[in-house]
């Protein structure tokens, strides 16, 4: 491996690390706040459907029926494991028969 590559590679590492350790002591920091521990307990909801919505948009009828098919089954089913699991496997089979 070339030395840049290498020290690119440990300097990217090193700025990683460093963000994530910074959180942690920020975060330590905060005062508990109502608002914001409620924003926080969203945080991974938004997340997530920032990152399906536009896939969504772009997709076809396989892609809406296994939404739709992963919204029925959140709805009865607490752990989100599972109708994120079945949401790939909706869209394989469906994209397989559309």
């Amino acid at each position: 491996m070339r030395a840049e590559v290498l020290l690119a590679f440990l300097a990217m590492a090193a700025v990683s690390y460093g963000i994530r350790v910074a959180g942690f002591l920020v975060g330590r920091r905060l005062q508990e706040h109502p608002r914001l521990s409620t924003a926080l307990d969203q945080l991974p909801a938004a997340i997530l459907i920032a990152l399906v919505v536009p896939l969504l948009a772009r997709g076809g009828p396989a892609e809406w029926l296994a939404a739709a098919a992963v919204a029925a089954l959140a709805r009865w089913v607490d752990f989100l494991l599972v109708p994120l699991a079945a949401g790939v496997v909706a869209v394989v089979l469906l994209r397989g028969v559309l």
